[in-house]
């Protein structure tokens, strides 16, 4: 590779050695397609055995005929299939345990953690719900039944009741010996919890404050406080952000009167992120409905065409209030025609500027920075902010209007003054950034107010509303300042 000589023939008294061939890269999803496509079973299972189940569910939602979809389901073993449903997309899970008889279907739901257990009902018919409730044991039926009353949103509808507790009598040995016998129960051992007889939650203890210290030591002696919980019915994005702002690894659910129901864990707040982050996404970018967990290409042409319709229907309408505008104004343009070279600039400006601050405000409110109240701190900040940004934008423009613009012998009406006309151009800009800034800014508090979403009406419809108000302010400015 470098230009050495081969000194392999000269060792060992001129024999020769092969090289060795590296081996080429293995990759296990391709060799779990080749054994779906040739129905091997045997090779199937030695190869999904090897893989996470997240890359397993990625392999079952790019498949592309039902029948490997099926030989999917049926080969792989109920406790792996379980953790795969759990990671499926909503609209996909119905149509996998469709294929399965329904003693395969027990095994996969006995099998699932109770929180991925309600997450794959949650996706189904009432009716298929009750069907396949009926095949789990009594004491799991009960317990799945108790978490879907929670609302799939919630904090509730997030939890897992598989948590270790103690009560603050036991001693260090006494509650070893008690997680021995929860271990195969207990989603994490991470944070153990310390509730009284009737369940009220009082402390918590770390599995290394149990290996540290003596087996007579009470655990009242060295529990600490719980400083976070959530009530069960509290918005499952409250607690994403608590583990955010908390650096937390699990989080207490309790109820009204502090009995502790269940924990969330870390995975499923990075789950809950993921899902909010994306839901406000779509939603500033004017996508309707409910957020579809498929990928983009699995999601229907029909579903997103429903999805999208709507909001370019009435900003479509919206948007008709700007050529009212330019009638109203139409003999304002007639007189100085190059009032339409920098037009598109300080529409463009007012929804640049709007769409930053909204953004910027929308994501301080989704992090708890921001509430309703702070909104004469915010306005005054963004004035400020805005008459900066729009006083050196209009210096700048005034500039290319007044040097730039004479060189291209543009035709004039006569007495035409380019100071005027820039002038005009400057200060419209300017009042165009701080209006826009301030609506900007201020919209999606105002919407919180009301109890709307924020994201809602965040940039398409930012950007409809300062098209309008940056046509009046331009030619307003325009027909004062240039006396046309």
């Amino acid at each position: 590779r470098f230009g050495l000589p081969d000194f392999s023939a000269s060792l060992a008294g001129g024999a020769s050695y092969p090289r060795p061939v590296p081996e080429e890269t293995v990759i296990p999803a391709d060799l779990l397609h080749q054994a779906i496509t040739a129905r091997d079973g045997s090779t199937f299972l030695k190869v999904a055995e090897e893989m996470h189940y997240a890359d397993l569910a990625h392999v079952y939602e790019h498949l592309s005929e039902d029948e490997e979809r099926e030989f999917f389901v049926k080969t792989l073993s109920p406790e792996r299939l379980s953790d795969v449903l759990a990671d499926l997309p909503d609209p996909m899970v119905p149509g996998a345990l469709e294929a399965l008889r329904p003693s395969q279907q027990s095994k996969i739901l006995e099998a699932a953690d109770d929180d991925d257990r309600v997450d794959i009902l949650q996706d189904l018919s009432e009716g298929k719900q009750e069907e396949l409730l009926a095949l789990l044991p009594e004491s799991e039926e009960a317990r799945t039944r108790t978490l879907l009353e929670y609302d799939e949103e919630t904090a509730g509808g997030r939890m897992t009741t598989r948590v270790a507790r103690l009560t603050s009598e036991m001693t260090v040995r006494h509650a070893l010996d008690t997680l021995r016998g929860q271990l195969e129960d207990t989603e994490t051992l991470t944070r153990i919890y310390i509730v009284d007889e009737a369940d009220h939650l009082l402390g918590k203890l770390r599995l290394r404050d149990l290996a540290f210290n003596t087996w007579d030591t009470p655990l009242r002696d060295i529990m600490q406080p719980v400083e976070h919980t959530i009530e069960a019915s509290a918005d499952q994005e409250e607690a994403a952000t608590m583990f955010e702002k908390y650096d937390l690894i699990a989080l207490p659910v309790v109820d009204e009167e502090l009995h502790l129901l269940g924990i969330i864990t870390h995975d499923d707040a990075m789950e809950i992120l993921k899902t909010e982050s994306t839901e406000d996404l779509e939603k500033m970018s004017g996508i309707s409905g409910e957020q579809r967990e498929e990928t983009y290409l699995n999601t229907t042409v029909l579903t997103h065409f429903t999805r999208r319709f709507g909001w370019l229907l009435i900003l479509g309408f919206l948007a008709i209030a700007s050529g009212y505008v330019m009638l109203q104004f139409e003999s304002v343009l007639s007189q100085t025609f190059l009032l339409a070279l920098f037009l598109p600039m300080v529409i463009a400006a007012g929804g640049n500027t709007g769409g930053q601050a909204a953004t910027l405000v929308i994501r301080s409110m989704a992090v708890g920075e921001l509430e309703i109240g702070d909104l004469a701190r915010v306005a005054w900040k963004e004035l400020r902010l805005g008459l900066m940004l729009g006083g050196i934008l209009g210096l700048c423009i005034a500039g290319t209007a007044l040097v730039v613009v004479p060189q291209f012998n543009p035709e004039v009406p006569p007495g035409f003054s380019y100071g005027a006309f820039a002038a005009a151009v400057a200060v419209a800009l300017a009042t165009q950034i701080v209006t826009s800034t301030l609506i900007g800014s201020l919209l999606p508090l105002g919407a919180k107010a009301v109890r709307l979403d924020p994201a809602v009406i965040a940039h398409p419809a930012i950007t409809t509303i300062v098209d309008v108000t940056g046509m009046i302010i331009y030619f307003g400015v325009a027909q004062a300042l240039m006396q046309i």
